[in-house]
């Protein structure tokens, strides 16, 4: 028997973290939530989620901390931006074990939450 781990990274204020939250708790589905502001992804999960979003989608570029900083008119690195300023992220971010889905993808979710059978 294998453990299956869905990995919500997510911020605990977000409402579209709290969607994915409640998705795989109606459908009694474990997971583990991962406050993505407390646990930064590391360089390597970041490099996973790469696989399949460039860094640019996972800026979340309509957050408030986005246009409070003025990044659209400055040039930065964005996976440096990102792991010093988690904040910065779009979430949540669903990872199962073949896909990963970022924002509110419902339908990414049921592809994850039926793999994980």
């Amino acid at each position: 028997m294998r453990i299956i781990i869905i990995q919500i990274f997510g911020k605990k204020n977000c409402s579209e973290s709290k969607k994915a939250e409640r998705f795989f708790k109606e459908r009694k589905i474990k997971y583990q939530f991962i406050n993505i502001l407390e646990k930064v992804p590391s360089k390597r999960e970041l490099e996973t989620i790469c696989k399949t979003y460039d860094l640019e989608n996972l800026l979340d570029k309509e957050g408030k901390e986005y246009k409070k900083r003025n990044l659209e008119y400055i040039v930065y690195d964005i996976e440096e931006l990102l792991l010093e300023n988690p904040i910065l992220f779009k979430t949540p971010i669903v990872r199962g074990s073949k896909t990963i889905a970022l924002g509110n993808a419902t339908d990414l979710w049921k592809k994850i939450s039926e793999e994980e059978k």
